[in-house]
């Protein structure tokens, strides 16, 4: 895991020349084991790396990497799980160079100059930020990994292209403007994340997951860039699938599954420095440390972190599968203070406004586990490949149900709702509530009410589970004067038509809520620490093997996972396993009312909101005065705005 920054410019090379260091000391944290720069004065190239040590401790891993020919230079941030299988590949094709060492990153440059960057990244199995300067084409290629692990920002501004993994190091090269974008703004906060391809500075842009940036210097001259290609994509590894579906039993989908689950683990096991993995004792993180365990043949290192509180604690849990494993425990019971303490480090770490309030236990966690070794796998990704999340039965029986009443009725239902306010439901459902059925008495209110409303205003199912996980809504009033941009929750031909259902939404959270929230959140808050982070399960073998797998072998029987907890279950009791669901969260709603309210409410004053135009303080002032009462818990939608609003702050500090 490192950190790359640069550019590619026409004129005002020595600005750039005294630029590139202090754009990879931005993103020090990301690579403090070495800092390493390449500039070529004569075609306007600047590239820098910010190293952490993983494979190939040696100067021979060193970077910026010049190719064997000489005619390829590299900075590289990531792992490529199978380059010892690539390097076997070369040697017996004879077009191996002389090996300099064992890092993937030399054996990517082979790569390269034996079959090409495209090819290579296909044959490539592992996470990755690149960016290659071809000195015979003279150009430069940007490319990113599959599902977007790895971050890459970039952007043409005064003439040049500037690319890094943080805006951190891009507001240190030269000319650099950070205007905010509004419109992104309101993507922001409909999503709680700024989803690909945006960025929340105007002109820049996260390069798209599975895609290759080609620039010259033409596209410098002209001021436009061509758009990405991509080398890999969802849409067709989803048609595949339908194509091609997987006709086995159910022992012979588990037993494909363990291998391949097996060969991912073993593969991403792979370092030459200390390793372990986190542990919450749920269900995907369980099978990681146990197929860990099965790989290895030793104890591995785990790490949790508890909480006083009983919502939020998954501890107990993740030791009894740990003692039950065997592993090398080690927990962390956080305190509330401890909690409190990370939030003013929030905007800092995250270089965009970022909203997920798990961040906080997810940097506490990779704090914990820093301390031990310098690589973590996790079990991300088992709930949008299998089916974990019970929004999906619950969007699909929603839709049916909404989707079989007439559209006039709806309007009907719709328009009797909003006659009253949230406060006037709210009395109304109070007055009632005593003849209403037990499962209503529970979620009735006049919130719920009014989602409902929004839920039926929808035309399809795409739009309807859009604003199922939409925060603030585009007409909330929030930000002024947006329009809606598309992204890869709003662009719904991104998947083929034919894929329907509970699997439809499952791939739209691939595309979205994974790269969008859950790998950015793992990603700043373990390289704030100097972390790696490592997804055996967003391997892409995995990944196109689970769209091959009929619906009924990832959920069953009101069972999520169910292949996943099938070799689970070989390893670890079902009995330590089975329980409701838990989020990775921390108490945001209490807090706001008690040791955060002083805070929040500096934040949310009508000055701090108003400041640049680009909030209407009214629709935020509600809702805290709400909050505050304890009418609402409008704990998600606060939290959007303070974290946009205590980033704006650190960019203005920054400045």
């Amino acid at each position: 895991m490192c950190g790359i920054a640069g550019g590619f410019t026409l004129s005002n090379f020595d600005a750039w020349r005294q630029a590139l260091p202090r754009m990879t000391q931005a993103i020090a944290h990301r690579g403090p084991d070495a800092d390493g720069h390449w500039l070529d004065a004569d075609t306007g190239i600047a590239m820098g790396h910010r190293r952490l040590s993983i494979i190939d401790l040696s100067a021979a891993g060193a970077q910026p990497m010049v190719s064997g020919s000489g005619r390829y230079v590299m900075v590289f941030n990531g792992e490529i799980y199978n380059y010892q299988d690539i390097r076997r590949q070369l040697e017996t094709a004879g077009k191996a160079p002389n090996w300099r060492g064992h890092s993937d990153t030399e054996t990517l440059l082979a790569g390269i100059e034996a079959w090409g960057l495209e090819r290579t990244l296909q044959q490539s199995t592992g996470m990755f930020a690149i960016a290659l300067w071809d000195r015979s084409e003279r150009q430069l290629s940007l490319a990113r990994d599959r599902i977007g692990e790895k971050p890459l920002y970039y952007g043409l501004q005064g003439g040049a292209l500037m690319f890094g993994s943080e805006l951190k190091a891009l507001r240190q090269a030269p000319g650099f403007c950070g205007n905010i974008d509004r419109d992104v703004l309101a993507l922001y906060f409909q999503f709680n994340a700024v989803p690909d391809p945006h960025c929340i500075y105007e002109g820049f842009y996260k390069l798209r997951p599975g895609s290759i940036l080609k620039v010259k210097a033409e596209h410098l001259r002209n001021v436009v860039l061509p758009d990405p290609q991509p080398f890999w994509s969802l849409t067709d590894v989803c048609q595949r699938g339908l194509d091609s579906p997987f006709k086995g039993t159910d022992d012979e989908a588990v037993a494909e599954f363990e291998r391949l689950f097996a060969q991912s683990v073993a593969e991403q096991s792979t370092a030459d420095v200390p390793l372990g993995a986190f542990l919450s004792g749920g269900v995907d993180s369980s099978a990681v440390v146990a197929m860990m365990q099965a790989q290895l043949g030793q104890k591995v290192k785990t790490f949790t972190i508890g909480f006083t509180e009983d919502a939020y604690n998954e501890a107990e849990y993740a030791k009894a599968v740990a003692l039950h494993l065997g592993t090398d425990h080690h927990e962390m019971y956080v305190t509330p203070q401890q909690a409190l303490d990370v939030i003013p480090k929030l905007p800092n770490m995250y270089c965009e406004p970022f909203a997920d309030s798990s961040q906080v236990p997810t940097f506490l966690v990779s704090q914990l586990a820093r301390q031990h070794v310098t690589v973590s796998l996790s079990g991300d990704a088992g709930d949008e490949l299998f089916g974990g999340y019970n929004r999906y039965q619950t969007a699909e029986d929603y839709w049916r149900r909404i989707s079989r009443t007439p559209s006039p009725v709806r309007g009907l239902l719709v328009s009797g709702i909003e006659l009253f306010s949230i406060e006037q439901w709210n009395k109304v459902i109070a007055a009632v509530r005593w003849a209403l059925p037990k499962k209503l008495k529970e979620y009735a209110n006049g919130k719920r009410a009014y989602i409902l409303a929004e839920l039926m205003k929808q035309k399809d199912m795409d739009k309807f589970y859009r604003q199922l996980v939409t925060h603030w809504r585009l007409d909330s009033g929030l930000v002024n004067y947006q329009r809606e941009l598309p992204s890869v929750y709003s662009s719904d031909d991104f998947l083929p038509p034919d894929l329907k259902g509970k699997p439809r939404l499952m791939a739209k959270d691939i595309l979205g809520y994974i790269c969008t929230d859950i790998l950015v959140k793992v990603d700043r808050a373990a390289m704030a620490t100097s972390l790696e982070t490592r997804v055996p399960l967003l391997d892409p073998r995995i990944v196109e093997f689970s769209q091959r797998l009929p619906l009924h072998m990832k959920m069953r029987g009101g069972e999520t996972k169910w292949i996943l907890r099938q070799v689970l279950y070989r390893h670890v009791p079902r009995q330590l396993i089975e329980r409701p669901k838990m989020g990775f969260g921390v108490p945001i709603g209490p807090w706001l009312r008690g040791p955060l309210r002083e805070w929040a409410e500096d934040l949310l004053s009508v000055e701090k909101l108003s400041a640049q135009g680009l909030i209407n303080p009214g629709p935020v002032r509600e809702k805290w005065r709400q909050h505050l009462a304890g009418s609402h818990n409008w704990e998600y939608l606060l939290w959007d705005v303070l974290m946009f609003q205590a980033w704006r702050d650190e960019q203005a500090l920054a400045a």
